[in-house]
């Protein structure tokens, strides 16, 4: 099989796509729900005057929120990442011997014989020692490498137009149209981010669209029914 050949064959492969696909699919669905159910219980708490606002500020400050809490994250891991780094130079400078068996040690766990182990960890180390215990025993990879700025822009991106989706419900001229407004674009925006979601991922669409929408509807039922009690106690 020809290099190309393989190169293609990888790119049918989703793990590259993890830390980005990740964030996204989490900020647009934490939009959606998040903002619908703010609305919603804007609505059932018969604040409407106050639904625009409220719906710009929450769309803003969930972005904002999504996008810190995202790098922070990935910034956290890729730290955890550079230390291991650093503590596996230290390792192959102190004790290349026992690096060298640690890697047999590793190829002899995955099935190879030990004679053949061995002849691997040697190629291994001849041509970059670092690469193959980063990979093979820490699980380091150049395309699952955490990314923070990439994963804070994603869920950035996508929690804003998650939640401009249910916003666009807040221009109903009536109160009851509102609601059902709200609740309409909302199940509408769930169905497409959850099967996107499973098509990007290789998932199941039926049971993972289906699990999106659960958790929306519970969502908009439970600030629903806080915003109804707030309304009654006259809050």
């Amino acid at each position: 099989m020809a290099l190309d050949d393989v190169y293609a064959r990888n790119l049918h492969h989703r793990s590259h796509r993890a830390g980005w696909l990740r964030a996204a699919v989490l900020g647009a669905n934490d939009g959606l729900v998040s903002m619908a159910s703010l609305m919603i219980g804007v609505v059932a708490a018969g604040k409407n005057e106050f639904l625009v606002t409220a719906g710009l500020a929450g769309i803003t400050a969930g972005a904002m929120s999504m996008a810190v809490g995202e790098y922070v994250s990935v910034r956290s891991q890729n730290d955890i990442e550079e230390s291991d780094r650093a503590l596996e130079v230290e390792h192959l400078a102190a004790d290349p011997e026992g690096e060298l068996l640690e890697l047999q040690d590793i190829y002899i766990n995955r099935g190879l014989t030990p004679e053949l182990a061995m002849q691997v960890a040697l190629a291994m180390h001849a041509k970059d020692p670092l690469a193959a215990h980063l990979r093979d025993e820490l699980g380091q990879h150049s395309h699952t490498k955490a990314r923070p700025v990439q994963a804070a822009l994603a869920s950035a991106i996508s929690f804003t137009a998650g939640g401009l989706i249910p916003f666009v419900g807040a221009f109903a001229p009536t109160v009851g149209a509102k609601a059902w407004s709200i609740v309409g674009f909302t199940l509408a925006g769930l169905v497409l981010t959850g099967v996107l979601g499973a098509r990007t991922a290789g998932a199941k669409i039926p049971s993972t669209t289906l699990r999106v929408i659960l958790g929306g509807c519970l969502g908009m039922l439970i600030t629903a029914g806080i915003g109804h009690i707030a309304q009654l106690a006259g809050i």
